[in-house]
């Protein structure tokens, strides 16, 4: 299948005013924030709860994350390139970010109810839909608005608020558990969302005029993202690859904390949460020390220096958690990681901006996304078939130590994907190229 590309715009040249671009970066805080409250969230339902046996654990996670990936991988691209051609009032983008994100506020309130496994996986299969109704034609939104001259900036800017997004979940869920009102703390989180989203629909501006549907039916845009004429971008496909494999990584480490605490140094519920606190707050600091210095090194050595250095520290990181004999030593390696993913965070979405094809913003990075989005449950699945399965064959607590090991690797394989990437701006290419 092929797709018909929109008109090519020019990129915009008028600066987005700070507090726009403030509040247009702020809603990634809700949207990360959601997804570290939930993967925390369910992972403490089911090692504390008996919503499982024990046994069990990662294969529930494994079908809980699978679900999501499914959802995520086919709802977000298309959503995202119907954004591209939307006629409304609120421009192209907004309308879709306001419906994904009150669906999302429902299902999370049915997370925070669920009294089963099944109607746990239900609400998070369901807010794998909403949110990636939101998060398509967000991805799009964002390049629509920022000028050449703040791709890095903005690029920190969302580094940075993915950073505090994942703080605010992670911190909001874990003083939960330790109040023992968890699920109030999952409904703090959707109004974190509801906060972002209405402060860039009511004070962003609406973006560029939508692409011509030229006659075609919705059914036939929603098949465009689908075309097979990405696969002539590339670069883009190699460095979705890498994104995924990157962030699939540091996926496993995250989502698998609340097990590994507590099979590998026996630690209890209460005390899980405390030291996942504890990783929390480094992984915080890793993320803000290195974020503004790495985003504004690429400026001047490029952004793939920047993500291979990224991929060394994330992998030694991860692994040294994963071999940790001692949990400082695995404090030590939960730095690093931190260290790593401010890194990328700070800088990838700059070089994702780079090269896709503008006109087709929504499409493009709602399928780059595909890669964020996908990674936590596809950490959780891969982590979780590994975790139970080396625990059978070697004993408890083996599990979770093979599945960082596993996560390790994957930043390897990142980082092997991303050489083929050739990080000039699109129209630097194309011209070059004529």
């Amino acid at each position: 299948m092929t797709s018909v590309a929109p008109a090519q715009p020019v990129r915009p040249s008028a600066l987005l005013p700070l507090g726009q671009l403030a509040r247009l970066s702020a809603y990634w805080l809700g949207l990360t924030a959601i997804d570290a409250a939930v993967g925390q969230f369910t992972a403490n339902r089911l090692t504390f709860h008996d919503f499982v046996a024990t046994a069990d654990i990662g294969k529930a996670l494994a079908v809980v994350g699978l679900a999501g990936a499914v959802i995520g991988i086919v709802v977000q691209p298309t959503i995202g390139t119907m954004s591209d051609y939307a006629v409304t009032r609120w421009g192209r983008r907004k309308p879709f970010i306001v419906f994904g994100s009150l669906l999302d506020v429902i299902f999370l309130f049915g997370i925070a109810t669920s009294n089963s496994l099944l109607a746990l996986a239900v609400f998070i299969a369901l807010l794998s839909f909403s949110t990636n109704v939101a998060r398509g034609p967000f991805q799009g939104y964002v390049p629509d608005l920022i000028a050449a001259r703040q791709v890095g900036m903005a690029s920190a800017l969302v580094g940075l608020m993915q950073i505090l997004g994942n703080v605010t979940g992670f911190l909001l869920i874990i003083i939960g558990i330790a109040l023992g009102a968890a699920p109030l703390a999952l409904m703090a989180v959707a109004i974190v969302e509801l906060v972002t989203m209405i402060s860039v629909v009511y004070r962003v501006a609406p973006g560029p005029a939508p692409a011509s549907r030229a006659g075609r039916s919705w059914w036939a845009i929603a098949r465009e993202a689908w075309g097979t004429d990405i696969l002539a971008e590339r670069s883009y496909v190699w460095l979705l690859g890498s994104r995924l494999f990157f962030l699939t990584g540091g996926s496993i480490l995250v989502n698998l904390a609340q097990p590994y605490l507590a099979q590998v140094f026996g630690l209890s519920e209460k005390s899980t949460a405390g030291m996942v606190l504890v990783f929390l707050v480094v992984i915080a600091l890793g993320n803000v020390v290195a974020a503004i210095p790495a985003s504004r090194l690429s400026d001047r050595v490029g952004r793939k220096p920047i993500i291979y250095v990224a991929c060394l520290v994330g992998g030694v990181g991860v692994a040294v958690a994963g071999l940790a004999p001692v949990l400082p030593i695995a404090v030590v390696g939960i730095g690093l990681f931190g260290v790593s993913a401010g890194m990328f965070l700070a800088v990838d979405w700059a070089l994702m901006t780079d090269i896709i094809p503008m006109a087709a913003a929504g499409r493009y990075m709602g399928l780059s996304n595909v890669a964020t989005g996908a990674s936590s449950p596809i950490g959780l699945a891969a982590g979780g078939l590994i975790l139970d399965g080396v625990n059978r064959i070697l004993g408890a607590g083996s599990g979770p130590r093979a599945a960082y090991i596993v996560g390790a690797a994957l930043y390897v394989l990142a980082a092997v994907l991303l050489k083929p990437v050739d990080p000039r701006p699109r129209e630097e290419r194309l011209s070059a190229d004529r």
